[in-house]
């Protein structure tokens, strides 16, 4: 059945059901925030950890390049040939896109060193490149809140919409869903998380409550220990 937003985020009788991205959004300023303070958890040489934290980079960035490719190809052009006053937000959209970009090269010029040898400066160097990645990217994902996803309810079908969610699941490997779920029901309240839990099949509901929570569980602890203790996450 065709759906909306309400005020309060759940879905009704529609337009597509736009607040999906507002939590898929969350993992991204989650995730972002945390990466710069990991980093600096490292000591100088434990390359191990340098390791570790690495890879979670890796499919932080990996998951934000294809978001935005999503969003380049399905809903961009939609916007501009629908939507008559839309040429210059698409516009600035897509202006943000590119700087973010260019805040994930900064990023990838010390990630690789740091990551062999956990060197010190390399790690204050890709730390400060990440918050700056964060700041270009929470000026995105709060226009697109704000200004984008109102025209995406308008002038999009639900069908446009719903293969927007479901191409984002298409290139993640099996052994990552359980944590991709996990990572989008964090920070989600009982009803968002009733929503997506409710959209999988019911094997996929059954290895979520009986595996994932663990597995997502255990591999946040296993990340952010060193975090334990600090004040704010």
């Amino acid at each position: 059945m065709p759906r909306s937003s309400t005020s309060s985020g759940l879905p009704t009788a529609g337009r597509p059901y736009t607040h999906e991205m507002v939590v898929v959004h969350r993992v991204f300023r989650r995730e972002s925030a945390l990466l710069p303070r990991l980093v600096r958890t490292v000591p100088d040489g434990a390359s191990a950890r340098s390791a570790q934290i690495s890879a979670h980079l890796t499919d932080y960035v990996s998951g934000l390049h294809h978001h935005h490719a999503l969003e380049d190809e399905l809903i961009w052009p939609l916007l501009r040939s629908r939507a008559g006053d839309a040429e210059e937000l698409v516009a600035r959209m897509e202006e943000q896109h590119g700087r973010i970009d260019s805040t994930l090269a900064a990023v990838a010029r010390w990630a690789p060193q740091w990551q062999r040898s956990a060197d010190s400066v390399a790690g204050q160097e890709l730390a400060l490149a990440l918050e700056e990645h964060r700041l270009a990217l929470l000026d995105h994902l709060d226009d697109e809140e704000r200004l984008v996803l109102p025209l995406v309810a308008e002038h999009l079908t639900v069908d446009e919409w719903d293969l927007v969610g479901r191409r984002g699941l298409e290139n993640l490997p099996k052994d990552k869903v359980m944590i991709a779920i996990g990572a989008i029901l964090e920070d989600a309240t009982e009803d968002e998380r009733a929503y997506f839990l409710g959209k999988a099949p019911l094997l996929g509901r059954l290895a979520w409550k009986l595996l994932g929570r663990r597995q997502y569980a255990t591999a946040c602890r296993a990340l952010r220990a060193p975090l334990e203790g600090e004040a704010g996450r």
